[in-house]
């Protein structure tokens, strides 16, 4: 089943009871990058209340209710990810206190609203899962490994030249195979792949 992240980031912006609710969708690489995301809107809303989160990252989810009672806030918001077959995005509601309390039932309606209003309309674009492909050459094959990898379409990521040449290169999964067998043949069995040290 394919899932999905976002093509750029998307916000939305809710009031409920004179509380302000700014829903945001970024996409992520990790958890790193989420993280760096949640310090940068906490300094653009120093006066906000909470800044409650949840984060689906290639098998790196978190939440945090950012000081709403549990339960109310982070998982909402994971929830509505999970929705929407996302990955690959950091969803965070900044919310400015109004004076009028919620309640629990209020508080999980007010953060699944305002994560859902805002992905409502998100341009969706495919995740496709990278892998990184450790390629070992002398150096007569390197200039054809190069026009290969250029051919592919791949990304060519670190090069390392000590006694051989090391080519890190980023592909699709589903690309490893038919690449290595692709090397082997265009340097008549010299490449080798050695694992990632």
């Amino acid at each position: 089943m394919p899932t999905y992240t976002l093509a750029s980031t998307v916000s939305a912006e809710l009031e409920i009871r004179k509380s302000r609710f700014i829903g945001l969708a970024i996409p992520v690489a990790d958890r790193d990058a989420a993280m760096i995301e949640l310090r940068r809107l906490r300094d653009e809303h120093p006066a906000a209340t909470h800044v409650c989160w949840a984060l689906l990252a290639g098998g790196q989810s978190g939440m945090s209710d950012d000081g709403e009672p549990s339960g109310t806030a982070g998982r909402p918001i994971l929830e509505v990810l999970r929705h929407h077959d996302l990955d690959g995005v950091l969803a965070a509601v900044v919310r400015y206190y109004g004076g009028v309390k919620l309640g629990a039932g209020g508080l999980v309606r007010a953060y699944t609203d305002a994560i859902a209003s805002t992905l409502q309309n998100a341009p969706r674009i495919e995740r496709v899962a990278q892998a990184r492909l450790m390629v070992e050459v002398g150096y007569p094959d390197e200039t054809h490994v190069r026009h290969w990898i250029e051919q592919a379409q791949h990304t060519l990521v670190d090069s390392r030249y000590t006694m051989t040449v090391r080519l890190a290169i980023q592909m699709p999964v589903t690309a490893v195979d038919a690449a290595r067998d692709a090397l082997r043949d265009l340097t008549q069995g010299r490449a080798g792949f050695p694992e990632h040290e």
